[in-house]
C-alpha cells in the first residue's frame, strides 16, 4: 500500500542519487556489495537489544512520513538517516554504491538482483488480504485495440519492463492466457511515471499493465476516446523491507533493522486505520496528488496483511522465479535464499504486542 505509486523510476537518476550518497553517507555497509550472492546468514545471531549507536540509511519515504504523521519516527531507538529513494532500480544503485542499507521494494527486485551479482534479502513482507479484490495492477488497453479478454493479446504489442515488477507481471499473465513471448510483440519501455499511460494513449502499445494512479488518470484522459482497463485475476500484492545482505551480517545494524520492522508494520496499520490523515499527510502533501487521487488510492488498497509465516511467500516467490528464469534465459535458483528468515515474525510479533496498532 505505501510505496507502490512511487517505486519505479529511470535508471540514470538512480545512478546519481547512489554515488550522491556514496559521497554523504559513512553509516552503511562498505562501498561493495558481499561477492557471495544467495549467502546463509541464517545461523548469525542478531543482538537481543539494539544500540543507541547504531546507524541505518533507509530508501522508504512513504515509511518516513507514516512515522512522522503517527509520532513514532522520534521513538526509533537507533540513528536513522532517510534516503528519499524505493523501489528496485534506484535502491540497486544504491546498494552497489554502499549507499544504502534497507528499502522498500515489491518482489522481482531482489530476484534481479541475485542474477546480477547483488547479494540482498527479503527482510519484511506485506501483501493485501483480499489481493484479487484491490490488485496493484490492471491491464491498460489502447483506445481502439480490441482487446477484451487476455486471450485477445495474441499478436498484440505489449509495454514489457523486464527488471520491474511490471514485466514479470506481463509474463505470468501471458502464461495465464496460455500464450508466449512468440504470441505477441513485447515492447521494452520503463514503467516511469506517465510512460505507460502515454505509450497506450499514443498507440505504441496495445496493453500495459497500469498500476494505481495511473489506472485512474488513463481512464480519465482516453476513456471517451476507447481506452479501458481490464483485470488480470492475478496477484500482484507483494510489498518488502529489503536489505543489504552486508547490513543483515552486521550486528549493530542487523538488530536496529528489526526494530526498523516493527515500526514499519506498526506503521501500515496506522496508514489503514487513519484514512483521512494520510490522504491529506501523505498524497496531498508529499506526493503532490488531489485529495480525490488519495481517496482513490486509499479505496483500492485494501486491508494489509503481515504474515508471520512465510512460507506461502516463498513459494509464490518460487514460481516467479521458475517463470523468469525460463522466459528470461536466467538460472533457477532457491527462493529461499532471498529471504532473511530471521526477521520472519518480527512484523506479526510487533502487532500482536501493539493490538494491531501505534
Amino acid at each position: 500500500m505505501t510505496s507502490r505509486i512511487s517505486m519505479p523510476r529511470s535508471r540514470s537518476v538512480a545512478v546519481v542519487a547512489a554515488l550522491s550518497f556514496a559521497l554523504l553517507s559513512t553509516s552503511c555497509a562498505g562501498n561493495s556489495a558481499s561477492t557471495e550472492v544467495g549467502k546463509d546468514v541464517s545461523r548469525e545471531k542478531i543482538p537481543a537489544k539494539v544500540s543507541s549507536d547504531a546507524s541505518l540509511t533507509v530508501g522508504a519515504p512513504d515509511l518516513k512520513v507514516a512515522l512522522q504523521l503517527s509520532g513514532q519516527i522520534d521513538k526509533l531507538p537507533f540513528k536513522v538517516k532517510w534516503a528519499n529513494i524505493s523501489g528496485g532500480p534506484k535502491c540497486s544503485e544504491a546498494f552497489r554504491a554502499g549507499a544504502l542499507d534497507v528499502c522498500s521494494a515489491a518482489d522481482i527486485p531482489s530476484i534481479n538482483a541475485y542474477w546480477t551479482g547483488l547479494d540482498t534479502k527479503l527482510v519484511a513482507a506485506e501483501f493485501r488480504k483480499e489481493p484479487l479484490r484491490h490488485p496493484v495492477y490492471e491491464l491498460g488497453i489502447a483506445p481502439g485495440a480490441g482487446i477484451r479478454t487476455l486471450a485477445d493479446l495474441r499478436g498484440k504489442k505489449i509495454a514489457y519492463s523486464p527488471g520491474q515488477a511490471q514485466g514479470a507481471l506481463v509474463l505470468r499473465i501471458l502464461q495465464k492466457a496460455g500464450l508466449t513471448q512468440d504470441d505477441v510483440t513485447l515492447v521494452e519501455l520503463a514503467s516511469t511515471d506517465d510512460v505507460y499511460p502515454t505509450a497506450l494513449g499514443n498507440h505504441q502499445v496495445d496493453a500495459a499493465p497500469l498500476g494505481d494512479v495511473n489506472i485512474k488518470r488513463y481512464l480519465t484522459t482516453y476513456g471517451k476516446s476507447g481506452g479501458t482497463t481490464i483485470k488480470h485475476g492475478l496477484r500482484d500484492d507483494p510489498a518488502h523491507l529489503w536489505a543489504l545482505t552486508d547490513s543483515v551480517s552486521d550486528a549493530p545494524k542487523s538488530a536496529a533493522i528489526r526494530e526498523l520492522i516493527k515500526f514499519w508494520a506498526r506503521a501500515q496499520i496506522w496508514i489503514d486505520e487513519h484514512p483521512k490523515e494520510w490522504i491529506e499527510g501523505y498524497y496531498v502533501k508529499d506526493q503532490g496528488l488531489s485529495p480525490e487521487d488519495g481517496e482513490y488510492l486509499v479505496q483500492r488498497s485494501g486491508d494489509p496483511d503481515i504474515p508471520a509465516d512465510w512460507t506461502g511467500a516463498i513459494r509464490r516467490q518460487q514460481q516467479t522465479i521458475d517463470l523468469l528464469a525460463k522466459e528470461q534465459d536466467h538460472k533457477a535458483f532457491k527462493a529461499d535464499l532471498l529471504f532473511d528468515r530471521r526477521y520472519e515474525s518480527a512484523g506479526a510479533d510487533a502487532l500482536a504486542g501493539a493490538g494491531g496498532s501505534t
